[in-house]
C-alpha cells in the first residue's frame, strides 16, 4: 500500500484486510454497460483507458473486453496482489487519484468503477484532467443497492451502522465537485441489475466486504455476520434458499475532458 495521504483510512485498512473476500463476494456488471463503455466513453482497439482505483479488477474485464489497452491504478497493496492474480496481462501501477502515475494527455479515458467517491476531490478531477488527452473521457460507474426491496432496507440498515465518516456513493457528496473545471457536463445511464448466488456469498459476505465493516475488530465483524445471516433466515424469500437473487441498480456517468 502506497501512503498517500488521500487515501481514507477505512478504505486503507478495511480493502487491506478484506481484500480475497471483496473479490469473491461483490457482483460484476451488466453487460449493457460494456455498449456504454464504447459507446458514451468512446472505447475500442487504439484507445488507452485507466482503471482508477481498481481494486481486485472487478470491472477491469468490460474495458478490456472494448479492445482497449487497460492500465490499472490501486493504491491498495493487498487489492493490487489479488489484481494481478487475477489479471497477470493487464499493467497494475501503484497511486492514487491525485498522484496518477501517468503523463500529461497520455490517455484517451479514466473509468472509476465503484471508487470515485473515495477520491471526489477538486485536486483527483484536476489530477485526471491533466492525465486526459483533449476530449477524453471520465467515466464512473457504480451497483447501488435497490432500497426498494424490504430485506435490502433492512441490510442497508446494519451497515450504515457502522460507517463512519468513510466517503459512500449513497451520501450524494460526490456530486459537490461537479460541474468540474475542464470538464462538460455528466451524463447518467441506469441499469437494473442482480448478483446470483449463495446467500453466504452474496449477501454476507458482501456486507462483511464494506471497507468499515471488514476495518472492525474480529468479535465485531463477527456480531454482523451474524445480524445478517439472522435477516436471511427470518425473510421468507431467503430463508433455506441455495441460490438467492441480491438486486442493484447500476449508475453510470460520464464527462469528457475540454480543450
Amino acid at each position: 500500500m502506497n501512503d498517500h495521504s488521500s487515501v481514507h483510512r477505512a478504505a486503507a485498512n478495511g480493502f487491506q484486510a478484506a481484500a480475497d473476500v471483496y473479490q469473491k463476494s461483490r457482483p460484476d456488471y451488466p453487460v449493457a454497460v460494456g455498449d456504454w463503455l464504447r459507446e458514451t466513453l468512446g472505447l475500442a482497439t487504439g484507445k488507452t483507458v485507466v482503471d482508477l482505483g481498481a481494486g481486485t479488477g472487478k470491472f477491469t474485464p468490460l474495458l478490456a473486453a472494448t479492445g482497449a489497452r487497460v492500465v490499472a491504478v490501486e493504491p491498495v497493496a493487498a487489492m493490487r496482489a489479488e489484481f494481478a492474480a487475477a489479471h497477470p496481462a493487464v499493467e497494475a501501477l501503484a497511486g492514487d487519484a491525485e498522484h496518477l502515475p501517468l503523463a500529461d494527455d497520455s490517455v484517451d479515458a479514466i473509468v472509476c468503477a465503484q471508487s470515485f467517491h473515495w477520491f471526489a476531490t477538486p485536486a483527483a478531477l484536476a489530477e485526471m484532467r491533466r492525465a486526459l488527452n483533449a476530449g477524453g473521457a471520465l467515466g464512473l460507474v457504480w451497483n447501488v443497492r435497490d432500497l426498494s426491496v424490504g430485506w435490502v432496507a433492512a441490510l442497508t440498515e446494519i451497515i450504515d451502522r457502522y460507517a463512519g465518516d468513510a466517503p459512500r456513493h449513497e451520501s450524494g457528496r460526490w456530486r459537490a465537485v461537479f460541474p468540474a473545471p475542464g470538464f462538460s457536463e455528466l451524463t447518467e445511464r441506469r441499469f437494473a441489475h442482480r448478483h446470483v448466488g449463495p446467500p453466504e456469498r452474496v449477501i454476507v459476505e458482501r456486507v462483511l466486504s464494506t471497507s468499515f465493516i471488514a476495518a472492525l475488530p474480529a468479535a465485531e465483524r463477527a456480531r454482523v455476520a451474524d445480524e445478517t445471516r439472522a435477516l436471511i433466515a427470518a425473510t421468507p424469500s431467503l430463508a433455506g434458499r441455495a441460490e438467492v437473487a441480491y438486486p442493484y441498480e447500476t449508475r453510470a456517468y460520464a464527462c469528457r475532458r475540454l480543450p
